[in-house]
């Protein structure tokens, strides 16, 4: 396998200033690194500038994903990044499907939700975009969302961070890198006490905030959005319709702003400019997805303070009698079961959900969970087993089937499982840790090292990467095929890393 490359803001207190310092640090450093070393070893096309603009100079494609890459890596360690293969495999698919539709630059785009309930969307160097749990519940239609997440990719195919770093005049690579980072992690020209409190806010890490996009960007980004909206085939007046949601909630919440107000402040001009140009557009017809709403559902529950309480909020919903038949409330009523170890109790509502529509690929997956948390192991994996006839291929359901196999120890039919996903879809770093397990597990080490290589170098961890092939290859038990595979990739590696340390002395 070669895997392819809310809370108002607050002080400080000192040993948080400085955790954020080194936070900082670590992204500036290795942003700077990785200009020379690109972690995502796809091939020369990746060391090539794009000298489209000045801009460009100032902040290379290499550089900017480095910098995304590193942060995206810190929420993920401090556990801001929700791990959850349906709601993952949700906001990807949907932003790919917007994202084809930005022809400005050759952009790589990577969507994730954050663990957060506040309303917030923001977009870091590197197309990488963010988008809060909290946003996507607050959400009404699915072009709504689709509206915040095309307005986030204009920002990255018009390169505000870029331009914004551009325009206070650096020069150097090494100092565009630490000014984008500081941008996004909250310096924005500001010196070092100002970024270390202001760093912290919002839980540290609500990266847009902090970017303050001039009137200018923010305007541009609703325009250019709006194209990449419309080109999608959704309804393009879900960008003023989420826009008038934000100013109802500004107004009924005196002690507390919208994230997304203080990151994308609004006017009532702007509001009005963007219900213009909607009404200037043809009309279209648009139905949401059948994902949209279970994975609105699924947020509630996941980001309840415990599985039960998501389970009796949707149980309150049946009790009122409010849309107690509409299947994402019994997609999140089941869920929240499930998760609270009631396994016969959600395996009767995703059993009924799967019989009346087979071609929801989440109740196949829920119902096997089910099962296997009422006891029922063989129940459990035959229901994968058909369900995997049915949607070969399917990320979230082969990892949640590739679970279940190592949960009763077929640990190689777990390895072989996953390998067959990710020869043929790039695989997530939490996905290559699964399978760095079930090889593990299944007694192959010298495997299980080279893909926590591999997972090291998703999240820009190059010495790291060449640790564990290195490890890989000293294994006793190792096969002469698997030595040249090894020693292929170390070798592919090895001079990006001698470069690294070169550029880092030369700074040093």
């Amino acid at each position: 396998m070669k895997i392819p490359t809310t809370d108002l803001m607050t002080a400080a207190t000192k040993t948080q200033r400085s955790r954020i310092t080194s936070h900082l640090l670590a992204v500036i450093a290795t942003a700077a690194v990785t200009v020379w070393a690109p972690m995502a070893v796809s091939g020369p096309a990746d060391d090539l500038p794009d000298i489209g603009s000045s801009s460009d100079v100032l902040l290379p494609p290499n550089t900017a994903r480095a910098i995304g890459r590193n942060v995206v890596r810190q929420l993920r360690e401090a556990d801001q990044v929700l791990e959850d293969p349906e709601v993952s495999e949700y906001i990807q698919s949907l932003g790919s499907r917007l994202a084809m539709h930005a022809h400005e630059g050759d952009h790589r785009f990577n969507f994730f939700v954050v663990n957060d309930n506040g309303i917030n969307a923001f977009a870091l160097p590197g197309g990488y975009i963010g988008v809060n749990a909290g946003l996507i519940e607050a959400t009404q239609t699915e072009s709504e969302l689709a509206g915040v997440l095309a307005h986030e990719i204009a920002h990255v195919t018009q390169k505000h961070i870029a331009r914004r770093a551009e325009a206070m005049g650096r020069t150097s690579i090494l100092t565009a890198a630490a000014v984008a980072a500081a941008i996004v992690m909250g310096a924005a020209g500001a010196g070092a006490d100002a970024v270390q409190a202001t760093a912290m806010g919002a839980q540290g890490f609500q990266a847009q905030q902090q970017i303050n996009y001039t009137r200018v960007n923010e305007y541009e980004a609703d325009r250019v959005g709006m194209q990449i909206l419309v080109a999608a085939g959704f309804d393009p007046y879900g960008m003023p319709s989420f826009f008038e949601t934000m100013s109802r909630l500004n107004g009924s919440m005196a002690n507390r702003v919208p994230e997304f107000l203080l990151t994308h402040p609004l006017s009532s001009t702007r509001v009005a400019e963007a219900r213009a140009r909607a009404d200037k557009l043809p009309a279209v017809d648009v139905t949401d997805s059948v994902n949209y709403p279970l994975m609105r559902a699924r947020l509630r529950v996941l980001t309840a303070r415990s599985p039960s309480e998501g389970a009796e909020y949707f149980q309150g919903m049946v009790d009122r009698d409010v849309d107690a038949n509409e299947p994402y409330v019994r997609y999140g009523l089941g869920l929240g079961l499930m998760l609270s170890g009631a396994g016969s109790q959600s395996e009767r509502i995703f059993f009924d959900l799967k019989d009346e529509d087979e071609g929801v690929v989440a109740y196949h997956s829920a119902l096997g969970q089910s099962q296997l948390v009422a006891g029922q192991m063989a129940e459990g994996l035959l229901t994968f087993e058909q369900a995997q006839a049915l949607f070969p291929r399917n990320r979230p359901l082969t990892v949640r089937h590739a679970e279940a196999l190592i949960r009763v120890g077929r640990f190689e039919e777990a390895h072989v499982l996953l390998l067959d996903l990710f020869n043929n879809v790039p695989p997530t770093p939490p996905e290559v840790k699964l399978i760095a397990a079930a090889a593990d597990s299944a007694g192959q080490r010298a495997e299980a090292l080279y893909y926590m290589g591999e997972y090291h170098l998703l999240v820009g961890q190059l010495p790291q990467a060449v640790d564990k092939l290195r490890m890989a290859l000293g294994q006793p038990d190792i096969q002469d095929v698997q030595r040249a595979r090894f020693q292929a990739r170390l070798d592919e590696l090895m001079p990006y890393l001698a470069e690294a340390k070169k550029a880092q002395g030369r700074r040093r």
